[in-house]
């Protein structure tokens, strides 16, 4: 090997070495902040409970990078819903166009692992301004849940989305209702849960100021 090779040899290790070396510093600077995890406040659920069980986190890149959910429910059977809010903090903060398709995949996943069939034709996309000051995006869908084979119930599905700049974090909220209770012969639409998730003070869908999206706390 020539003198020539062994340079750019010990070159590529010196670039090599300081990556290492900012890639770490980086990791410190960010583990300094920590990720804040957005929620739904205690005082605004009214019956609905967090699932401990479902609560998840991760992280990756040596901590730059990380995540955590939480899931609420309403604890009744017949009507089952249930609200997911994700928390991710990445390198690079996601764009809106970045983070309203990965709402919709969301959705279409949690769809698919519950066995129900999301109608792709009745899909809402829109905007509106939560407590917390932030705009968002949001998609709506209905679906049909295949409880058994002679018995299919009404949900519906909503995605909302936003980037906190004070938290440096994207925030993904999932909320979930069956509206229909065919397995018990019950012919009435329930919406009490569906509007308890999608609720604002200014009516976007039903005036509640007490909805649960529009109370997630994110910084």
């Amino acid at each position: 090997m020539s003198l020539k090779d062994g340079f750019r040899g010990n070159r590529v290790y010196v670039i090599v070495a300081i990556f290492v070396i900012i890639v770490i510093v980086l990791a410190v600077l960010f583990s300094g902040t920590g990720l804040i995890p957005a929620y739904v406040p205690y005082d605004t659920r009214e019956g609905w409970d967090e699932d401990i069980d479902e609560r998840k986190s991760g992280s990756q890149l040596f901590g730059l990078e990380g995540w955590c959910s939480f899931t609420y429910r309403n604890n009744n059977s017949s009507y089952p819903a249930y609200i997911t809010v994700t928390t991710m903090k990445t390198f690079f903060m996601m764009n809106e166009n970045e983070l309203k398709e990965k709402t919709r995949e969301t959705i279409i996943g949690k769809a698919s692992e519950q066995n129900i069939m999301i109608d792709t034709k009745t899909e809402i996309s829109e905007e509106r301004t939560l407590k917390n000051g932030h705009a968002t995006m949001y998609v709506v869908y209905n679906g049909t849940y295949n409880a058994s084979e002679n018995i299919t119930e009404q949900v519906k599905f909503i995605g909302e989305t936003w980037n906190c700049g004070k938290s440096s974090t994207s925030i993904i909220c999932i909320g979930y209702a069956q509206i229909t209770d065919n397995a018990h012969n019950n012919t009435e639409l329930n919406l009490k849960y569906w509007e308890k998730i999608i609720g604002d003070k200014d009516g976007t869908f039903t005036k509640n100021p007490a909805g649960l999206i529009f109370n997630v706390n994110c910084h």
